[in-house]
């Protein structure tokens, strides 16, 4: 129970961060790993038709989407650390991470997802509501 509570922990923390730094920096600025382009050609290569916008729990967990994402994880391992840690990712990018918008992936999937956001321009409204808040 104590190492399920330390890694919830770090999962927020992660969320978090990531959060705030959406929030304060043009997301199709930041890079999130070295092999980002690499990660994006291969996850829209995969999941051409993904809407990235707003997951469904499915488009991760279903048994038919599991088997897709397995071999797409998994040829990252040793390219990225901790690639398939547990990781939190919001289900509707355009809203914070909460109870009901939030699933468990793995980092791998986490990484995947949000350069494909950043890169295609989805995590902008994130930056825009929170920058002009701040100007207000």
């Amino acid at each position: 129970p104590q190492l399920e509570v330390l890694w919830a922990m770090k999962a927020y923390n992660h969320a978090e961060v990531y959060f705030n730094l959406i929030s304060s920096v043009d997301p199709k600025f930041l890079k999130l790993t070295k092999i980002d382009d690499d990660i994006y050609k291969i996850f829209r290569e995969t999941f051409k038709d993904l809407d990235i916008k707003k997951l469904n729990p499915d488009d991760l967990k279903s048994e038919e989407m599991k088997e897709v994402w397995r071999p797409f994880c998994n040829q990252f391992q040793g390219l990225i650390e901790d690639f398939n840690y547990g990781t939190l990712l919001r289900l509707d990018c355009e809203r914070d991470y909460t109870e009901d918008n939030t699933i468990f992936a793995t980092r791998v999937q986490f990484f995947a997802i949000e350069i494909a956001r950043n890169k295609e321009g989805c995590n902008d409204v994130v930056f825009t509501s929170k920058s002009s808040k701040s100007e207000s």
